[in-house]
């Protein structure tokens, strides 16, 4: 099972959003692998990164700083604690918002240990005069702390120990090249495919003493939206479900009726984006319509519209940002089951959707 603690703009009550509430980091906790082996999923990022930390325990020196990216929910965290497990060596964990200013990042950095790994989350966050202190601890593992104030002011410099330096970001295009090029190692996180969320299921299952058969597994893993988090948050209510409505046991039909409760359709879609694609289908004609009238008749801020649903809905297909507005596309049509009137966007397809 592969979580982080990274948060977005995700609503914390949304079943299907990746942000990690209080019982969520509970239950991550307890079941967060242990090391590179137990790990499910990123293969690649996996092998680059043993081979990363088996050449630096080899010499006998400290990791190279290495910056993971990709969406909340897809194990950043998680690696960030393996990396310290694998070279032997303690964790500090922060986020870049509680770094406002240089001094904070001076403090952390100065308390640390040699070969410490230090786990800084949303790091794109941080206040920029932290950012450039940065610059030079990961460099040349020295700090300038500044004492005193304008013509009297006097730069000390303080030596750090060798350290690691995990930075976090759902946001890799936010980090200034000067900061992004210190790192040694860079990957970035990709969603999963439904297999690997099957065995993260069934990890889980196990951990959480859970009977789940594969076609229950499966039925949950197609609705995750290819992330562990939300695999684990949706096992547990449908475990919660079978426990009450049921014997117990997971099966496909008792995940289907479990999640039909909560309102996650088969494609992992919840009530506000199946909102959104009604409204733009059935109020609209599929498009194209404005951000803003779009999130009116949803009901919601345009804000909950744009950075909450339409992720999601894009990735999956079903909906397109164009110049003219948001467009429903043919899937959004055949998966509400609607059809698109003649000479729409959802009727004629890719030519209508360019207005060709």
């Amino acid at each position: 099972m592969n979580w982080d603690d990274t948060t977005d703009d995700t609503a914390p009550e949304r079943l299907v959003g990746s942000v990690a509430d209080g019982e969520d980091q509970a239950v991550e906790a307890a079941l967060r692998p242990k090391d590179l082996d137990e790990f499910i999923g990123q293969e690649k990022v996996r092998e680059q990164l043993d081979l990363v930390l088996r050449a630096a325990r080899a010499r006998g020196a400290t990791a190279d700083h290495v910056l993971l990216s990709g969406a909340p929910g897809l194990g950043k965290t998680t690696l960030s604690m393996i990396i310290a497990a694998e070279m032997g060596a303690p964790i500090r964990i922060t986020s870049g918002p509680a770094i406002q200013h240089a001094g904070d990042l001076a403090a952390i950095l100065s308390s640390l240990q040699e070969g410490e790994v230090f786990f800084l989350d949303e790091i794109h966050r941080m206040s920029r005069p932290a950012e450039e202190m940065l610059y030079m601890a990961m460099e040349d593992f020295r700090v300038d702390v500044i004492v005193g104030k304008g013509p009297g002011a006097t730069a000390i410099p303080l030596e750090l120990p060798p350290f690691t330096l995990v930075g976090a970001t759902t946001r890799a295009g936010l980090l200034p090249p000067p900061l992004r090029d210190r790192f040694g190692f860079t990957a970035h996180m990709e969603f999963y495919e439904p297999a690997e969320l099957e065995r993260v299921i069934h990890r889980s299952a196990h951990l959480l003493d859970v009977e789940i058969n594969v076609a229950g597994a499966a039925e949950i893993a197609g609705r995750s939206r290819g992330t562990p988090r939300i695999a684990n948050r949706l096992l547990r209510r449908v475990r919660d479900y079978a426990q009450v409505k049921a014997d117990g046991i997971i099966t496909r039909d008792i995940a289907a009726a479990a999640l039909a409760v909560y309102e996650v359709d088969a494609r992992g879609l919840d009530r506000l984006d199946r909102g959104v694609l009604e409204a733009l289908l059935k109020l609209f004609g599929g498009g194209p319509v404005g951000l803003s009238t779009l999130a009116v008749a949803v009901g919601e801020e345009r804000e909950t519209v744009e950075e909450v649903a339409e992720p999601f809905l894009v990735r999956e297909g079903l909906l397109a940002r164009t110049p003219r507005g948001r467009v429903a596309t043919p899937a959004a049509w055949a998966h509400l089951g609607l059809t698109p009137p003649r000479g729409t966007t959802g009727g004629n397809g890719q030519q209508d959707l360019f207005g060709a």
